[in-house]
């Protein structure tokens, strides 16, 4: 049962969300277009509904990660590449306030409360997307500054970021160790961003790469020193996993939805096709998956409010989630038949769009070490 604050911030996201993404197309158009989506976000942003998570003492509203997956699944399931945007600033946003820098939290995600911005987290490269370890972006003191040098690839608000949560070894380090993490923003000299990547869904959500040249970086802005960075990015992960899960379920709603109006008005053989046991069957099967996504994301976020970064809880809920919205998410595109393979109808949007949920953040396959792992440490 929901609060009297999870009702009325999911009430408030859901009317957003119908008025201005579903009522008139904009999940749709944006997909068409690849426009990045300032307008609805800063709508997000000036209704409250962005960030949740940011303490009360940085100005945020200091919510849950419960409360702020029950808002995501409703931004979702308008659109998931809005989703994605809207939740890059809070991914970025885990490192420091998981760290222990105060100064540049309370700088850095000042910025991201006082008005609209944007921010992105930059761990993966061309080598290293779910082997974090490998990563080859790397820095040397010279004494007070770092100098950084590398690229990272597959970053979310690549072209639009004020500043980045970079992940990078101390050079002559391997492995975990000398991994550090620390701020940079997008406007210092050799900075910049290149080569926007145009994808198979959430197309409205920009991605592309970040490099680094030499950049020059104040000791203030190191987040975690080296030997700590990797730490942090796997808590980082642990605790937003659940915003993927959320989303999962918020597409799977979707799917289901459409799928279901689509089958009570389409007529084959005298009768509504929801009444053919095989297309009955398809979305009895979507709406066992929203149930067990959106309960297993709300189980992740609990444990996450408890502090309990360490379990399997975020990964299942991931896993499970991103594998039942591509199977939910196909299933609806098969109740639609030709018209569902048709941009006329949503369905194959929400289709192209899910298979993202499978890859990001851990794919569905690295979720399921994770998992493996936590039994042999709990049976061990």
């Amino acid at each position: 049962m929901l609060s009297e604050t999870q009702t009325l911030i999911t009430d408030a996201a859901r009317r957003l969300v119908h008025e201005r993404i579903i009522q008139p197309k904009l999940d749709q158009a944006l997909d068409r277009s690849a426009e990045f989506p300032h307008d609805i976000l800063r709508e997000l942003w000036t209704h409250g509904l962005l960030q949740l998570e940011f303490p009360e003492a940085l100005g945020g509203p200091g919510l849950a990660c419960q409360d702020h997956v029950l808002v995501l699944e409703e931004i979702n399931y308008g659109c998931l590449g809005i989703g994605t945007s809207a939740v890059a600033n809070s991914l970025a946003a885990l490192p420091l306030l998981l760290g222990h820098n105060d100064t540049a939290r309370r700088h850095y995600l000042g910025q991201l409360v006082d008005q609209p911005g944007y921010a992105a987290f930059a761990c993966s490269e061309p080598d290293a997307g779910s082997d974090v370890a490998n990563m080859s972006t790397r820095f040397v003191q010279r004494g007070e500054v770092l100098v950084l040098n590398g690229r990272k690839r597959w970053i979310t608000n690549a072209n639009v970021a004020d500043f980045y949560v970079v992940f990078a070894r101390e050079q002559g380090t391997t492995g975990n160790s000398g991994i550090a993490a620390m701020v940079v923003e997008a406007g210092w000299p050799g900075v910049q961003w290149e080569s926007l990547v145009h994808k198979l869904g959430q197309r409205c959500s920009s991605t592309g790469d970040v490099v680094f040249e030499d950049v020059e970086v104040p000791i203030a802005n190191l987040i975690a020193g080296p030997g700590h960075g990797f730490r942090l990015a796997m808590a980082t992960f642990d605790h937003s996993r659940p915003w993927i899960a959320a989303g999962a379920a918020g597409v799977i709603r979707r799917a289901r939805d459409e799928a279901v109006r689509y089958a009570l008005q389409r007529r084959t053989f005298g009768e509504p096709i929801i009444h053919h046991q095989m297309v009955a069957a398809m979305l009895a099967d979507m709406e066992i998956a929203y149930q067990a996504t959106r309960l297993l994301t709300l189980n992740a976020a609990a444990e996450v409010d408890a502090g309990n970064l360490r379990g399997s809880h975020s990964a299942c809920a991931k896993a499970y989630g991103g594998d039942a919205a591509m199977q939910a998410t196909t299933d609806a595109v098969q109740v639609f038949g030709g018209y569902g393979y048709t941009q006329e109808f949503v369905v194959e949007k929400l289709m192209r769009d899910a298979k993202l949920l499978q890859i990001y953040e851990g794919t569905s396959q690295i979720q399921r070490l994770v998992i493996t792992r936590d039994l042999i440490r709990q049976f061990s």
